[in-house]
């Protein structure tokens, strides 16, 4: 709790947003590999940044990092944008089968992610664990079907409002469990 205190607000939408703004400024001013190439770079400087402040990498950024340089490089090299319109497919499928493996290892890595978030008993956050991974494999395969029916132009703005507004609504539709149960778990007085 202490490093994210002296972090200043604006660190961690700059991380987590700044990359996707900027691919999607460079795909409108140029084309999608410009774009592509600005992305990676971006996610460095992401990095860069955030580890700069909180002197640690979060493991989603870092995740999404190594992704999108392999299928960013793969993009640039072989000047084929197959590569880069999977990459979303690759990093939803990833992050639901880390959270699916989490369980089967009796670990909660949203727990562990959202954690100071949301003050929940482990049972909520199995379930929770359990629809964010639906919701991930979800994602994968709606890119999946975007990208090899739609144009490319249709693709970005899927991929840059699409998804973002997607996410959004699945995790407002999950505020009314989120809150059923944060209820549930006071803060430990051993009351009883």
């Amino acid at each position: 709790m202490d490093t994210q205190s002296t972090s200043p607000k604006w660190l961690k939408p700059v991380v987590e947003y700044g990359p996707i703004f900027v691919f999607f400024v460079a795909y409108y001013t140029s084309d999608l590999l410009t774009a592509t190439a600005a992305i990676m770079g971006a996610t460095a400087i992401a990095l860069t940044l955030s580890y700069g402040y909180e002197r640690k990498i979060p493991m989603m950024p870092l995740l999404t990092a190594v992704v999108i340089g392999v299928f960013g490089g793969l993009t640039l090299w072989l000047k084929d944008d197959m590569f880069i319109k999977m990459k979303p497919t690759i990093i939803q499928s990833l992050f639901g089968f880390i959270l699916l493996g989490g369980l089967a290892f009796g670990k909660l890595f949203l727990k562990s992610v959202m954690g100071q978030m949301w003050n929940m008993t482990d049972w909520a956050w199995r379930t929770l664990t359990v629809r964010f991974s639906g919701y991930f494999f979800a994602m994968a395969m709606i890119n999946e079907l975007v990208w090899r029916t739609q144009s490319t132009d249709f693709w970005v703005n899927f991929k840059v409002f699409g998804l973002m507004g997607l996410t959004f609504i699945f995790i407002i539709s999950q505020m009314g469990f989120i809150q059923r149960n944060a209820q549930e778990v006071e803060p430990t007085d051993s009351a009883d």
